[in-house]
């Protein structure tokens, strides 16, 4: 027999990859299935991203090795794009490292910084992978509380009596997944100083700044930040390009050189025309976001009366992919919520426990659906 390896013993498989093969099977047997579940962009990407990549794969450097580092040209469009929208001084050179997505850099960066029994500070609720990677390299989750009372923000006062002795990472994510909480410079500000005072590594994942959201923020807009902070950021939400596999982690110089040894012996560069595409989707202009976001903006207002037609109550105060909402009263399991659902009417909502505890009690809907069957969802009750 073969023995698995004992990390697997605290992991599961991730939620979505489980349960899309139930929804996958229902659509199978002729159900007419509404996936509201997952924030896979279902738009393209604007034409000049399409025409970049399609005139590169011809480039005689496309069929190489790529740089680990990936090209100049993309660092530096990178830093280009936190200068002009966020207003973040970046060093292309040794403060941004292009990766496969922004998830694969979760691990990354935890293989270069945790050691066996660290610990890592994780929001509840939060985005899972935080977790099974912390459990995956043998680090330690503690779980901080992000409640409504709260807007999902942090406690500080509950923070600062935790025993933070052994805390290595602290993992944020604003704007908020899964409930949109904007979050502010002003939060920002306390979290880089509370990361200083604790000799924190604080990340930010900050994939949905620009989807519904008037006032885009960065974690190293702060004064300081990059003495104790990194953030995540990613191609996948704002231009449409999820299955591109296109992110950035960008922030302290030697903790960017850290995760490229980390990353080096891990791949073998990033395909050449996807950095192509890469570039081009970063230089688009304003009118890029205008265009998405009132589109978004249009599935919100629909996406919205569906979940008061389940008598949930929205956080009308989220930005980002996501509708976040309440469950009714005297409902006890936000799973057998959406099951019902699913198996009488078709259509599959996200439960929010499986972004933690703090969950309980709220579902979320994913704006990644055609007007139309938003729609058709609503009719359907």
């Amino acid at each position: 027999m073969i023995k698995l390896a004992k990390r697997l013993d605290i992991i599961e498989e991730y939620y979505f990859s489980s349960k899309l093969r139930e929804v996958r099977q229902l659509a199978s047997e002729g159900k007419p299935i509404i996936n509201m579940g997952i924030g896979s962009p279902d738009m393209s990407p604007s034409p000049e991203v399409i025409a970049a990549i399609q005139s590169a794969v011809t480039d005689e450097n496309a069929h190489q090795y790529q740089n680990y580092q990936g090209l100049p040209e993309l660092r530096q469009g990178m830093a280009d794009f936190y200068k002009n929208n966020y207003g973040a001084v970046i060093n292309p050179l040794t403060e941004i490292l292009p990766l496969m997505g922004s998830k694969e850099g979760i691990m990354h960066i935890s293989l270069a910084f945790l050691n066996e029994g660290n610990h890592v500070l994780i929001p509840n609720p939060g985005y899972p992978t935080y977790t099974s990677v912390t459990n995956l390299v043998g680090a330690v989750p503690v779980y901080y509380d992000l409640k409504e009372e709260t807007n999902w923000e942090p406690d500080f006062e509950a923070l600062e009596k935790l025993d933070l002795s052994k805390v290595k990472i602290m993992w944020i994510g604003y704007p908020h997944m899964p409930t949109g909480s904007r979050g502010s410079i002003a939060l920002f500000e306390k979290l880089v100083a509370f990361a200083k005072k604790h000799e924190i590594l604080l990340i930010n994942d900050n994939p949905y700044s620009f989807v519904l959201n008037d006032k885009p923020m960065s974690l190293l807009q702060v004064a300081g930040a990059k003495d104790v902070a990194l953030e995540l950021n990613s191609l996948s939400k704002t231009f449409n390009m999820a299955g591109w596999r296109v992110g950035m982690v960008l922030g302290n110089a030697e903790a960017i050189d850290a995760i490229l040894k980390v990353k080096s012996n891990m791949d073998s560069g990033m395909f050449y025309g996807i950095q192509k595409g890469a570039i081009a989707a970063l230089n688009c202009g304003k009118s890029w976001f205008e265009e998405q976001n009132a589109i978004y903006k249009r599935r919100r207002v629909l996406t919205e009366q569906l979940a008061e037609k389940l008598n949930c109550k929205v956080y009308k105060e989220g930005v980002g992919l996501f509708v976040w909402a309440k469950l009714p009263a005297g409902v006890a399991s936000a799973e057998a919520f959406i099951d019902a659902i699913l198996y009488e009417k078709h259509l599959f909502i996200t439960p929010g426990t499986i972004f933690g505890s703090n969950g309980e009690g709220y579902i979320r809907f994913s704006l990644c659906v055609d007007e139309t069957k938003v729609q058709e969802a609503i009719d359907r009750f």
